[in-house]
């Protein structure tokens, strides 16, 4: 069938509204579920969920953990995220490509085999700096299964996302300033605290507060850590509440949390927007002859700063993976030692449940395939209609496509989980089934693709497409012909990335895999919720091995076009 242009566009614009619409459909369920009881009469609306909720001290205790969470994650995130941006962006550091290399891959690395390595390394029984520290100190122990040391955890996982954050910010600082600074001998650290940093200060807040609401969506670090030791968090109290130990599942009392969660990361990304949209009062650099000040550094300024960036790079990214593959080649936890090194073996990968890690890793590459070609496919649709259409409530359409970038992603699942269990059960029933997971994930990850395409149109003159529409070219062979191609860098880019955020995603999976569409990460996740740590860590070292051929090839085809604004 052969569409006339107006039809063509029409097409385009149904096709963008479907996401849309789906998005808005999964964020009103919970509002709805919250307020639905079951009785004997029938169904009937009440508050019942939320009195429930606000009247258990259990509900407090875990809105103060988030909040400890979060409040330490954060800052754990700024104090290695912002001075690694401002020696990359403001000193003669040599080398600052290896920094953004391996900050980009602190960004792909899966959070919850960053947390099992901190767990094997600070378990308050089992840790081996634990057992180290028992050896001097018997009675002094770390406590990593506690809202500060999940926090922690997760902090230095998020420190590259500062980094990305806050690197423009310093790189558009005004270097007449600091000069007129220097000029009153005001210089060195007086000059960075006194005028760069209140110069920096709204993209610092703006990281910030993005960075809370990652901290509030977060599950795999409070899964991994703290589940098992009974330290709930906000995405954690869901999990619990929808895969309860004892009793029949809550999804009363999910929702209602989760409704109240929505409203609050609703709130922090209006705070976000607003200190963007204010920015510019302390915009002070216009004029293609702008240089950013460079503040030279002796021998002495290169090793501190080689040295404070060594230190987060080994402690964020390279110990806990380290301690997992340790951990993997052991029967039981020791110390590096003679003895440790005789006892090295591979009967934890021998005793892995192979068969159920093949099927998790052909649903994982099927979603990480199908995943980022339609989110793609999409996201070019409603970024085509933003950027370059007229058409009347565009801009809606592009907050709606922003939603799930500010609403926790568990959310998402434990809409979906309902909607698939109590309303498309008897007509589709895709409960248990992979397609699910992908509808998911690729209603989630929209937001990033509409974001990666809204800037790459943006700098693409539309010129081409109109030479084109004026030589009668309809419009989706414009899009086949013209711009496809251009933004072929960007869609390369965005599909690599895509696909490794697809591979690590325990969130969702949490919450809609069952034994029929485990991936690889739930596979992992068992094996550590069933006790089995070393032969977990085993799993873990698999599927990074498994990994490593996308991480590579991002590094090769896609790092020098990393967009800004990634979700980790």
């Amino acid at each position: 069938m052969r569409f006339s242009r107006p039809t063509q566009r029409s097409v385009l614009i149904a096709i963008a509204l479907i996401p849309a619409a789906a998005i808005v459909g999964l964020l009103l369920i919970p509002v709805w579920v919250s307020i639905r009881a079951d009785t004997d009469a029938g169904a009937v609306f009440s508050l019942r969920a939320y009195r429930a909720l606000f009247s258990d001290p259990f509900s407090y205790r875990t809105l103060f953990n988030t909040a400890i969470f979060c409040s330490i994650a954060t800052l754990t995130a700024l104090s290695f995220g912002v001075p690694a941006a401002w020696i990359v962006e403001r000193t003669t550091l040599p080398r600052k490509g290896l920094v953004f290399t391996f900050m980009t891959a602190g960004l792909l690395i899966p959070g919850f085999l960053s947390a099992m390595g901190w767990v094997f390394l600070l378990h308050p029984r089992i840790g081996l700096v634990n057992a180290a520290i028992g050896m001097v100190v018997p009675e002094w122990r770390i406590n990593i299964a506690s809202p500060v040391g999940m926090g922690f955890v997760q902090g230095l996982g998020l420190a590259p996302l500062a980094f990305i954050r806050t690197a423009a910010t310093f790189r558009s600082a005004n270097p007449e300033l600091e000069e007129a600074a220097a000029v009153h001998g005001i210089a060195g650290v007086r000059a960075f605290l006194r005028v760069t940093l209140p110069l920096a200060w709204p993209g610092i807040l703006a990281a910030a507060i993005y960075i809370v609401t990652i901290g509030l969506a977060a599950f795999e670090v409070p899964a991994v850590i703290g589940l098992s030791n009974r330290v709930f968090t906000f995405s954690t109290y869901i999990y619990t509440q929808v895969h309860p130990n004892e009793g029949a599942p809550r999804y009363d009392l999910a929702a209602a949390f989760g409704v109240f969660v929505m409203a609050l990361a609703g709130s922090l990304s209006w705070l976000y927007f607003r200190v963007l949209r204010h920015g510019h009062r302390f915009a002070v650099v216009t004029g293609r002859s702008y240089r950013p000040r460079q503040t030279e550094l002796g021998r002495g300024g290169v090793f501190f700063a080689w040295m404070f960036l060594s230190v987060y790079l080994f402690i964020g990214q390279l110990l806990p993976l380290l301690t997992l593959v340790w951990s993997s080649l052991l029967r039981y936890f020791q110390l590096p030692s003679a003895a440790a090194f005789a006892n090295l073996s591979l009967v934890n990968y021998r005793g892995l449940p192979w068969p159920h890690l093949i099927d998790g890793l052909k649903n994982t590459a099927f979603l990480m395939a199908a995943v980022s070609t339609f989110v793609l496919a999409l996201s070019l649709a409603i970024s085509w209609i933003v950027v370059r259409s007229k058409a009347r409530g565009r801009f809606v359409l592009d907050a709606v496509a922003f939603l799930p970038h500010a609403v926790p992603g568990i959310i998402f699942a434990l809409s979906a989980a309902y909607v698939a269990l109590f309303v498309l059960r008897d007509f589709v029933p895709i409960y248990g089934t992979v397609f699910l997971l992908l509808a998911v994930y690729v209603l989630e990850r929209t937001s990033f693709g509409t974001r990666m395409l809204n800037n790459a149109l943006a700098q693409i003159h539309p010129e081409l497409e109109e030479a084109g529409q004026v030589m009668g070219i309809a419009l989706f062979r414009r899009l086949a012909r013209i711009l496809v191609p251009l933004l072929a860098p960007a869609f390369l880019n965005g599909w690599l990335w895509i696909a490794l955020l697809t591979y690590r995603e325990l969130t969702i999976a949490s919450l809609l895999v069952t034994p029929d569409n485990v991936t690889l990460p739930m596979v992992i996740w068992g094996l550590w919720q069933s006790g089995s740590f070393t032969r977990a860590a085993a799993g873990a070292a698999m599927g990074l091995v498994f990994m490593l051929p996308f991480v590579a090839a991002y590094w090769y085809f896609g790092r020098r076009l990393a967009p800004e604004g990634l979700k980790a």
